[in-house]
């Protein structure tokens, strides 16, 4: 009884001498409204896509409909989860050695955290990866990048990330309780081992790497967007470019400025050992704002889109009485009009097409 007593309270040395203060009242009012927040919107976005996959189920919308899906998805259950045992949390007056005596609920928090921490962020590096594909290489997307090859990487990625948050536990690393003694995640104070080292290094560095491709992907594709809007005479394309530039920068802006802070907060803490100055109030604040990425994702992806978009012109037109961008050309979707206008630019079929032109006149 005392070995296995000490072995589920091993997780409870930061309670004795915790430096970090949070006033009750502020911290449950910020929990409650994060979850709240998040599960409203995820939801909206759910209920957005499932009415624009009844409506569009073309091949070239298939997989970013899956990939949107998939991240809604995991930003409503990581918001119910984790919100769930935080504001329980709270309620409990944050007395862990009440309710978790043998470290149980700690290890689930702290592997939901990571989970739903990664799995976010490399969805969207996939997502960003599959509009490189389908702006630069439309026919290979069309063709290759299918359903069944868009849930065969789903499933690799949630595997993935599953991984990673069950690393600690099977190398018989308990997830410890940070100086908040709000939530649960690797051992971030006074950390001297280069175990839990490793830990913070790998989820800053796979977290840093996801935001890199995404940034990458993403400047390319816009980039890419405004080479063919240059080139391209239609009108037709003009107004797909304006809505996918902004979603472009709005991805790669919300996404840098909510999670770098977290994971640069990590990494620093890795990588100074024992010495990092990194406060409590600092590792709180940078994980309220990693949260609010996941807050804003679905209003990013799914909700920033052409209806939306022209009704805050019709206000805006209304309120002001200016005419600011003509709007009667926005006939097709974001993701058919760019695969329309890129495949008419890169088709072997049109190029062949002009070349034969000359020859043909000059054999009359």
């Amino acid at each position: 009884m005392n070995n296995s007593k000490s072995s589920g309270l091993a997780g409870f040395g930061i309670l004795r001498n915790t430096t970090c203060h949070t006033e009750k009242k502020i911290s449950v009012f910020f929990s409650i409204i994060f979850m709240s927040v998040g599960i409203l919107s995820n939801s909206l976005a759910i209920a957005i896509l499932l009415k624009a996959y009844q409506r569009f189920r073309q091949k070239s919308k298939a997989s970013f409909l899956l990939l949107a899906s998939s991240l809604v998805v995991t930003d409503l259950f990581g918001h119910l989860i984790n919100g769930t045992i935080a504001v329980f949390v709270y309620a409990s007056d944050k007395d862990w050695i009440r309710f978790n005596q043998y470290n149980i609920l700690c290890s689930i928090f702290g592997i939901c955290m990571v989970f739903f921490g990664l799995c976010p962020l490399f969805l969207g590096s996939v997502m960003a990866v599959e509009r490189y594909m389908g702006v630069t290489k439309p026919i290979f997307h069309s063709t290759k990048m299918t359903s069944k090859h868009v849930k065969m990487m789903l499933t690799m990625v949630c595997l993935f990330a599953v991984l990673i948050a069950l690393l600690p536990i099977l190398r018989f690393r308990a997830y410890q309780i940070q100086a908040s003694r709000t939530w649960c995640f690797y051992k971030t104070e006074h950390v001297e081992d280069w175990e839990d080292r490793f830990y913070l290094l790998l989820f800053s560095c796979l977290g840093l790497l996801a935001l890199a491709i995404s940034f990458l992907c993403n400047a390319v594709t816009g980039i890419t967007l405004l080479r063919i809007k240059f080139k391209s005479q239609q009108r037709q394309g003009r107004s797909h470019h304006f809505e996918m530039i902004i979603q472009l920068l709005a991805i790669m802006c919300v996404s840098c400025i909510c999670w770098s802070p977290f994971l640069v907060t990590m990494a620093r803490i890795g990588i100074n050992e024992s010495h990092s100055k990194e406060t409590c109030e600092t590792i709180l604040f940078a994980l309220r704002m990693a949260t609010w990425n996941q807050i804003l994702d679905p209003w990013v992806y799914i909700l920033l889109r052409k209806a939306v978009l022209k009704n805050l012109y019709k206000i805006t037109r209304g309120c002001c009485g200016m005419h600011v961008i003509n709007l009667h050309m926005w006939e097709l979707s974001s993701i058919k009009n760019s695969l329309k206008v890129a495949a008419i630019s890169e088709s072997p079929v049109s190029s062949k097409h002009i070349n034969l032109q000359p020859l043909s006149s000059t054999g009359q």
